[in-house]
């Protein structure tokens, strides 16, 4: 068994790329080697900003023999059909086929041809070849006057299967036994040791300075070197300041930057995010902390924290009580002789030209009040075809409004308040530089125009909940501000013909329907979300950028059921259960449509609600199967002068007896006491099909007791459409 080391070396590779690369560089060349008859024993691939790498071991030195027979001509059979045979099969005569018997075809002959498996390093050139170009990367480009595209300039191929080169070819690089380390730092003659391979926090970096020479420019200064398995190559980059890992560059991020954060007494920003972009900004980790000057402590916290995270890269640190500290965490690519006091300087005067710029915004835009700024949303397109952000606004105002009032707590004119200013910071200068930030800068600007707090909270909350994992708003004015936001989109997109396809949702509709889901769950709203819908799509038809026969609410009350089945479905809740409700119709009520599936489901893992089930199947299959080979509906009242047998007389008395009682409590949303009395129909329906024969001779009775059934099957579906319902 042998090992395949594989390395594509270029220029930087956009972190967040690289994880995606790795795993299809693996995909691809594992699909490969399964489809030409290599199994091998282990895989993994890794990935720095300059090299994507791959290794994998137990692969065999060949192919496999294979033996392939091929049924050729009856023994007998024309010369002509047996030369043929025979040249397809490569042989050439007779005497190298077996000849063997079919009881009802007589002798025939076969060609048992054998092919000798290829050796893998004959079949690893095209292949890896192969894998190379279909790398799915997101963009990709040309340099030079080379015809193949990659994310970034190709340098080099590494290439060694079982210790020898692979001649890979991609463009104009063909495969070597030979790589480059770090970019700037080299390994020095002084001691010519290696460099530290700990992953270990709090790894000590002093003893390497004397054999680091600092790169003051920004000339290649990696040494190139040879290698002969992927331990020593693994080995020697890390003699070459390359950790391979990106997983061990997180770790040791984490760790070094913990240390210095507690030596002044504070913690690092939890950024997972950030921390697995800055992984994949360097190949030589070097952590240091910077100081915040004090005269831009001043500016909100979000503002400090998105500056130095988006431009900068740089993680934020928080004092005791969790507030954020003047420190940050910079991660370097490059030792310094001098322990990375100039790194930390430069980085410290880089951050206050961004800082300054901030400050300068946070003054500006304070200047006008957020209300002044409503009117300059005529400028800005929502979308070609539903018109501009200013129109949006005035759209949300009375969708809020009108949600208030299904809100315990909310204010209407609070409401529409903050719908008239929830988009006005987009028109700020801070929002222009720091997108991320809109809606937390209004929140700023509209306590600093003395608005109401639940109005500042509102405008800050109304893009809330964003994801799974984003906190659901709460405060009865932002809930409804955040309801009229999502709502309006849906609507605006629908009306459109712009709905979700597939995988596609370019407008992030599935999210938004989510969205809407949390806010009324969460908060147990009554919303009719029906009469919701049709307000909205009238707001488009008064502005005169829809007509009113542009958008079916219902269409858009089944996308919520389906959105409804995602949501509990990480609930754990059946999916079935919530179609089997909305089958029903006219439920738009979402928390009394959970109640009615909760009910539903307890009902249903009770003895009497499966043994309903199956009755119901099996009624509504007989009424089913008579309708259609009749030709007619059965859908009506049995007739009582023609019941003839105790059971059918039992169960036509019970469906009468119970059904208003079911009706009521339905009406009075009591869904567990309704399915309660729903359970007495459990005997009277085993009965009947114990003792009475549907089908029978005469063909009134049967067509009586047919109805009788049909009568079942819709006091059933008044509760749920109970065919929907699986297992």
């Amino acid at each position: 068994m042998a090992e395949l080391l594989l390395e594509l070396f270029s220029e930087e590779i956009p972190a967040r790329m690289q994880a995606r690369a790795a795993d299809d560089l693996k995909r691809l060349v594992t699909d490969g080697l399964k489809a030409a008859g290599l199994e091998f024993t282990k895989a993994e691939s890794c990935v720095t900003p300059r090299r994507l790498a791959l290794v994998v071991d137990g692969l065999p030195v060949a192919q496999p023999d294979v033996k392939e027979e091929r049924k050729g001509p009856r023994v007998g059979s024309p010369d002509g059909a047996i030369q043929g045979f025979l040249k397809a099969a490569g042989l050439a005569s007779l005497d190298q086929c077996e000849t063997r018997s079919d009881p009802k075809k007589g002798d025939y002959y076969v060609a048992v041809v054998e092919k000798k498996g290829a050796a893998t390093a004959a079949v690893l050139p095209v292949l890896l070849g192969t894998a190379v170009a279909a790398l799915p990367w997101p963009k990709s480009m040309r340099w030079a006057d080379h015809a193949v595209r990659w994310v970034r300039p190709l340098h080099a191929i590494l290439c060694l299967f079982d210790g020898a080169v692979v001649p890979v070819s991609y463009g104009p690089v063909t495969a070597g036994d030979t790589t480059r380390g770090h970019r700037f730092l080299k390994v020095g003659s002084i001691d010519g040791s290696a460099a530290p391979s700990s992953s270990l926090p709090g790894l000590t970096r002093q003893s390497m300075d004397p054999r680091v020479k600092p790169g003051g420019d920004e000339r290649e200064a990696a040494q190139a070197f040879t290698v002969t398995s992927f331990a020593d190559y693994k080995k020697k980059l890390r003699e070459h300041f390359v950790m391979l890992d990106a997983a061990e560059r997180r770790a040791v991020i984490k760790a070094e930057a913990d240390k210095l954060a507690v030596a002044e007494g504070l913690t690092v920003k939890v950024d997972e995010g950030l921390l697995a972009e800055v992984a994949g900004l360097v190949e030589w980790p070097v952590v240091r902390m910077g100081r915040i000057d004090a005269a831009f402590m001043g500016l909100p916290a979000e503002v400090l924290a998105t500056s130095m995270r988006a431009h900068q890269k740089y993680f934020s640190t928080l004092d005791k009580a969790g507030k954020l500290a003047p420190r940050f965490i910079v991660v370097a690519n490059n030792e310094a002789a001098d322990g990375g006091e100039r790194i930390v300087k430069g980085n410290e005067r880089v951050l206050r030209a961004r800082l300054s710029d901030a400050r300068f915004f946070w003054t500006q835009d304070r200047k006008k009040a957020l209300e002044s700024r409503v009117d300059k949303l005529a400028e800005r397109i929502f979308h070609a075809r539903l018109g501009s952000d200013r129109e949006r606004v005035a759209r949300l105002c009375a969708l809020a409004g009108m949600i208030a009032g299904h809100v315990p707590g909310a204010a209407a004119a609070d409401a529409e308040r903050a719908a008239l200013l929830c988009k006005a910071d987009l028109t700020t200068e801070m929002v222009g530089e720091f997108p991320e930030l809109q809606g937390v800068m209004g929140r700023y600007y509209s306590v600093n125009d003395g608005e109401k707090a639940d109005v500042a909270e509102a405008v800050a909350e109304h893009y809330a909940p964003q994801g799974p994992g984003d906190a659901c708003p709460s405060r009865p004015v932002s809930v409804a501000v955040a309801l009229a936001d999502k709502i309006d989109t849906l609507v605006s997109f629908f009306a459109i013909g712009e709905k979700p396809t597939g995988s596609k949702d370019p407008f992030a509709l599935r999210r938004a329907g989510l969205g809407v889901i949390r806010l009324i769950v969460e908060n147990r709203l009554r919303l009719p979300l029906l009469a919701v819908f049709a307000a909205a799509r009238d707001l488009y038809v008064k502005q005169g950028i829809a007509q009113a026969g542009d958008l079916e609410v219902k269409d858009l009350l089944d996308f919520f059921a389906d959105r409804l089945k995602v949501h509990l479905r990480e609930k754990g809740v059946r999916h079935d259960l919530v179609a089997a409700v909305f089958a029903v119709g006219g439920e738009d009520d979402l928390v009394r449509l959970l109640a009615r599936v909760d009910a539903l489901a307890g009902f249903l893992a009770s003895e009497d609600g499966a043994d309903l089930l199956t009755a119901f199947r099996r009624a509504a299959n007989i009424v089913r199967i008579e309708e259609k080979k009749d030709g007619t509906s059965y859908a009506a009242a049995a007739e009582k002068t023609l019941l003839k047998q105790g059971e059918e007389i039992e169960l036509s008395g019970k469906i009468g007896e119970i059904m208003p009682q079911v009706t009521a409590e339905i009406r009075n949303e009591r869904f567990n006491e309704a399915m309660a009395i729903l359970a007495r129909l459990r005997g009277p329906v085993d009965a009947f099909f114990d003792q009475v024969t549907v089908n029978c001779d005469e063909p009134a009775l049967r067509k009586n007791r047919l109805r009788l059934l049909s009568t079942v099957r819709s006091a059933l579906s008044e509760v749920a459409d109970f065919s929907t319902i699986e297992g």
